[in-house]
């Protein structure tokens, strides 16, 4: 359905690359676990203003690491980045310099051995910062049209009302936006297991359909090699019986739009649409779990430029995110009224009858295009702002990936 002219106009910031931002912030990017500790000091100067902390904890390089921080550090939501690095790390702290300053926001590095240590750095992070501030409060807001939005969704804590409430949603959510021109994002394929098939049949093209499903075997051999699927105990105490009924739970997310390609993390649509994010490391499985929390997969989500999440939850997560807004659907009534501070939409009504799934579809869109416009989500408004990056291996996309920018390495 193509209903652009019932949906508010949108505002946003405009970077230097035609893309537009709805949040402006100062990300505070720590380039080795040894620098976490004066990075997080300088955040913690600027309480409830809009500067973030994000960071790569490992010391040893990694090439997924590096694009996915330059991705980040140059997402549209972001204005300014100021980095905090050790100095004898192996992350390429001037090449992630260079690629910001390159996308015109203003940048700067801070190497704490070579700045006498901790409490200079601190200083001397803060007094930067707080211009960065001043000069991103003269910008102004520019219109922006909802085909320049990318929207995503994860499910995180889910429980047997996720998959009948929540999840299907968001599916109506995502169709909305979709046929308004949006660009949304659904993920993962390691919780997409046994649903292959029925994506297949969404692909825009055959060689894409063969593709998504290469990718779910992908996941599925990943976690058989773990001997531990995407199936938590939590999972189970909430009355999920098996990983296929927790698939088809997460399927409903997407919607019935037709699937236009694949992406992988850094990568970046070209065009609007759905498409899936496969965060399984290609390779040889050496990684450990492929995400270790809801937060990682955020992470990636942002990646390709998600403006906004909608995380559903039936247990119950309370989390938020780092340089983008997180909206939080929540499937299981009593789950809501326990955590009502946490949450942003009581899909749980579907159950009692006090809504439809296409009225609360609608809510979120509505919801969405508020936040877009700059009203806080709960977790924002609670300061939520969970990172986490760790290691992994992709290959380059191919060719059965259509209208995608994948991120070369620098």
């Amino acid at each position: 359905m193509n209903d652009r002219s019932s949906l508010p106009a949108l505002a946003g910031y405009l970077r230097d690359d035609g893309r537009k931002g709805i949040r402006n912030v100062v990300v505070v990017i720590y380039t080795v676990e040894c620098a976490h500790h004066v990075a997080r000091l300088v955040v913690n100067t600027f309480h409830g203003q809009p500067v973030h902390l994000i960071g790569f904890p490992g010391c040893y390089p990694n090439d997924y690491a590096d694009r996915m921080m330059k991705r980040l550090a140059t997402h549209p939501n972001v204005g300014a980045a100021l980095i905090v690095a050790l100095g004898c790390e192996s992350f390429n702290r001037r090449g992630l310099e260079e690629t910001v300053a390159a996308s015109g926001r203003p940048v700067h590095t801070i190497t704490i051995q070579e700045n006498r240590g901790t409490r200079t750095s601190v200083a001397d992070g803060v007094e930067w910062v707080r211009w960065a501030l001043e000069s991103l409060a003269a910008q102004p807001r520019v219109p922006m049209r909802l085909d320049e939005l990318v929207v995503a969704t994860i499910c995180g804590g889910s429980d047997s009302t996720s998959g009948i409430t929540a999840n299907p949603a968001v599916g109506v959510a995502f169709d909305r936006l979709v046929g308004a021109g949006a660009t949304c994002i659904f993920e993962e394929t390691g919780e997409l297991v046994g649903c292959e098939f029925h994506m297949k049949r969404r692909a825009a093209t055959p060689e894409l359909g063969d593709a998504i499903v290469r990718c779910v075997d992908k996941a599925a051999r990943y976690y058989t090699v773990l001997g531990h699927g995407s199936f938590a105990p939590g999972n189970a105490d909430g009355g999920l019986t098996t990983q296929e009924e927790k698939s088809l739970g997460a399927y409903a997310k997407s919607g019935a739009s037709p699937i236009a390609g694949i992406l992988k993390p850094g990568d970046q649509p070209a065009t609007g649409g759905l498409y899936l994010l496969d965060v399984v490391p290609d390779g040889e499985v050496r990684f450990g779990f492929p995400n270790i929390s809801d937060n990682a997969e955020i992470v990636e989500l942002l990646s390709c430029g998600a403006h906004i999440t909608l995380f559903t939850t039936g247990r119950g997560s309370v989390v938020g995110s780092a340089i983008a807004p997180v909206i939080k659907v929540c499937a299981n009534p009593a789950t809501y009224e326990r955590l009502a501070e946490d949450m942003d939409v009581n899909a749980g009504r579907i159950l009692s009858g006090q809504a439809s799934l296409q009225q609360v579809g609608d809510e979120i869109v509505d919801l969405v295009a508020r936040v877009a416009n700059g009203e806080e989500t709960c977790s924002e408004a609670l300061g939520h702002q969970e990172f986490i990056l760790t290691y992994k291996q992709f290959d380059a996309s191919g060719p059965a990936v259509p209208g995608c920018h994948p991120l070369k390495a620098a």
